[in-house]
């Protein structure tokens, strides 16, 4: 089962900062509004004939949904961190889904779409596992930490000066549990939205049985392994800035429009890429293109349309 050059398959990976902006209260109506205008070059790509996969982040939902388990746990039993990333990918999907219906709606384009929750293979040893490092959730007062270590096992460190928050593990994904049945949909033309913040994380047992496991997968590392497994030929990494840049925020910025998977590694080893940024967008795109995939591009939401058509982004080749 091969798509034509007409119907590219591609996989687009949304930021969770395109649902929820940074200063903003991030409550419902503004999530809807952002996922409006999250979506208009998504529904381009679409008419163009693409069919696509699109995942989307989670971040700032993820700390929002562990602040109200924080605050409410004296009423309702406390939702584990691998049930949350499930909620969310559910919920956001919901959002995601029922925004491009209705885009597509008012262009006259008929395709179907629908969300997949989509479980992730890791490793139980992954270095993550025994050193978890992923920032999540509310900052809590030092005098608090002791207590919270103590009496819900939860793993405290000290986030950049700020104060004191959870750690969890963010191990490698290996593969997608829903692959087989996202490409049987995609290939057929259904629009599937799936791996939402990273999706959600579970290891197998001896005998093929899975478990979850509180812990957060990057995103774009999960959308290089979807876009990997259902074999897209074209990954688009959508995020906050227009561009990749070398010497990023410092007076020698500048951007780059066009990198090979060399390039992007030399520039990856120089410290260019730092792995709480843009690092692992850049780490996706090396192991896409490697395992067979033809193009990347990331550029920020609001470009994406331009950056379709080539006018703007950062494009990644083999």
């Amino acid at each position: 089962m091969e798509s034509t050059d007409k119907e590219k398959i591609a996989v687009v990976a949304l930021g969770g900062n395109a649902i929820t902006r940074e200063f903003e209260e991030g409550d419902i109506y503004q999530q809807f509004a952002n996922t409006r205008r999250a979506l208009v070059g998504v529904a381009d790509l679409i008419e163009k004939g693409y069919r696509i996969a699109l995942s989307h982040g989670n971040g700032p939902q993820v700390g929002h949904a562990l602040i109200r388990v924080e605050e409410t746990r004296k009423v309702v039993p406390p939702v584990p961190l691998g049930v949350i990333v499930a909620d969310l990918e559910g919920g956001m999907g919901y959002m995601i889904e029922q925004t491009l219906q209705n885009k597509l709606l008012l262009r006259n384009v008929k395709r179907r779409i629908v969300t997949i929750l989509a479980q992730v293979i890791v490793d139980q040893s992954d270095p993550s596992m025994q050193n978890p490092t992923k920032f999540v959730g509310p900052f809590y007062p030092k005098e608090n930490v002791k207590e919270l270590e103590e009496k819900r096992g939860y793993i405290i460190r000290e986030d950049s000066g700020r104060g004191y928050r959870r750690v969890v593990p963010s191990p490698v994904p290996q593969r997608i549990v829903e692959a087989a049945v996202i490409k049987q949909l995609v290939y057929q033309g259904t629009v599937v939205i799936t791996v939402g913040g990273g999706g959600i994380p579970v290891y197998e047992e001896e005998d093929g049985r899975l478990e979850g496991v509180d812990a957060v997968i990057d995103k774009d590392l999960a959308s290089m392994v979807l876009a990997c497994e259902i074999k897209a030929q074209e990954l688009f990494i959508l995020t906050g800035v227009e561009k990749v840049y070398l010497h990023y925020n410092t007076p020698e910025q500048r951007a780059v429009d066009l990198m090979t998977v060399k390039e992007a590694r030399h520039y990856l080893d120089e410290g260019h890429f730092p792995m709480g940024s843009m690092g692992p967008k850049i780490k996706a795109a090396i192991a896409f293109l490697q395992n067979g995939g033809e193009r990347v591009i990331i550029s920020s939401v609001e470009r994406m349309p331009e950056a379709i058509e080539g006018k703007t982004g950062t494009v990644i080749i083999r």
